[in-house]
């Protein structure tokens, strides 16, 4: 089973960092306001970043890792990863 670690950017311009191993489906949470605390006081909300994991125990780490980022390195992530999907 795949994990991926995503952001998405929230109405008043935030990034929110998560795991799922069905990324639609907590996609789908979010957006009905049942997902996180975070997301749901700042609906609606756009997904800017995917990055697949090979486990749960990677995608946490990973997640930690971006979290730990200020917002312009989460941005210039996002950037490069947008860059990237054009090829």
């Amino acid at each position: 089973m795949n994990w991926v670690v995503y952001m998405v950017k929230c109405n008043d311009s935030s990034i929110y960092t998560g795991i799922s191993n069905n990324l639609n489906r907590r996609l789908d949470t979010h957006a009905k306001g049942n997902g996180s605390k975070y997301v749901r006081a700042r609906l609606p909300f756009k997904l800017i970043y995917i990055e697949e994991c090979l486990s749960r125990s990677k995608a946490i780490k990973r997640e930690i890792e971006i979290k730990k980022l200020d917002k312009k390195h989460k941005e210039l992530l996002v950037k490069l990863y947008n860059k990237k999907k054009e090829f």
